[in-house]
């Protein structure tokens, strides 16, 4: 069996491979820009989602105290993600409004 070494050349060709073949290309190398606060919030429900799910996992192996220690953090780092994902939309709805009548 012979090892390539990887080079430009390579990686080029094999890229050129798949551009080739994917149908809108674009969609593998656009980037889209998410502020902070939103990812904040998709890592905040996946930690407490995942945190939850430990938790009930450890039920099963009757630790109570460590199942209610996952659960309320789980829970907590779920209502933070959810904060922090609504945050900006919520405080940019509360300063667009106007509060004259003119």
């Amino acid at each position: 069996m012979k090892i390539l070494p990887i080079n430009q050349s390579f990686t080029g060709s094999f890229l050129d491979k798949i551009h080739d073949k994917t149908k809108n290309y674009a969609d593998m190398t656009d980037t889209i820009v998410v502020p902070r606060t939103i990812f904040k919030g998709y890592l905040g429900i996946m930690t407490g989602t995942t945190l939850v799910t430990l938790g009930g996992v450890i039920n099963k192996v009757k630790h109570p105290k460590s199942f209610k220690a996952l659960m309320i953090s789980g829970l907590l780092a779920s209502l933070y993600g959810t904060w922090a994902f609504v945050r900006p939309f919520v405080v940019k709805d509360i300063n667009g409004v106007s509060k004259t009548n003119g």
